[in-house]
């Protein structure tokens, strides 16, 4: 890696980073359904759901898994189905009282469940794959620590940008506290988009390789 195209990556991680995704939306709607923890227990769950695919990546078995349609679509169908399972989950969980800061399901299970989310998110790894390869230096040698390092920097851009949509989110699920119904509701959309999500996934296009 070298300056200018070390540079480069770095202006084009944090474009991503700031940009909503799922990843954002994810965990904006766990916050809202649980809490700061809740929310704060997701972002790192789903840094280190997506440190397993930058080193699957760096070591080329998210490569092979791309490669196959077979595999693409098992992994995508039950990262889909998860999601949509969480989501209804959450919906059911909507009219339970709220237990403290951590909510209905706790940090612990938040954590494990923000884990799988990503990590059985095939489009995280079409994405490293299609954008980290294109500020390898191929001449510094060691493409495989080059990529993970890369990788390593654009996880951690994306969890800043999760805690402050975390921290925003829990503000506002303050501030709504004094309205249960409206909350109840609020717990029951995020459900829904999550659910949602997985929908999406579910939907997702297998990406083009040559």
């Amino acid at each position: 890696m070298y300056g200018a195209s070390f540079s480069l990556f770095l202006l084009a991680a944090l474009i991503i980073a700031a940009v909503p995704g799922p990843g954002i939306f994810y965990v904006a709607a766990r916050t809202l359904s649980g809490g700061r923890t809740v929310g704060v227990a997701s972002t790192f769950g789903t840094a280190l759901g997506g440190l397993v695919h930058i080193i699957a990546g760096g070591l080329g078995v998210s490569a092979i898994i791309l490669a196959s349609a077979q595999l693409f679509t098992a992994l995508k169908l039950f990262g889909a189905l998860y999601l949509i399972w969480l989501g209804i989950r959450t919906v059911m969980e909507a009219g339970h009282p709220l237990l403290g800061p951590l909510g209905p399901i706790g940090a612990k299970r938040a954590f494990r469940e923000g884990v799988l989310v990503e990590a059985l998110n095939p489009k995280t790894a079409a994405f490293f794959l299609a954008f980290i390869p294109q500020f390898i230096e191929p001449a510094a040698g060691h493409t495989a620590l080059q990529f993970m390092s890369l990788g390593l920097i654009s996880v951690a851009l994306n969890t800043l940008a999760d805690v402050i949509v975390v921290a925003m989110a829990s503000t506002a699920r303050v501030r709504l506290a004094r309205r249960p119904r409206f909350v109840k509701r609020l717990r029951q959309g995020s459900g829904l988009f999550i659910a949602g999500l997985g929908i999406s996934l579910a939907l997702a296009r297998r990406p083009a390789t040559s």
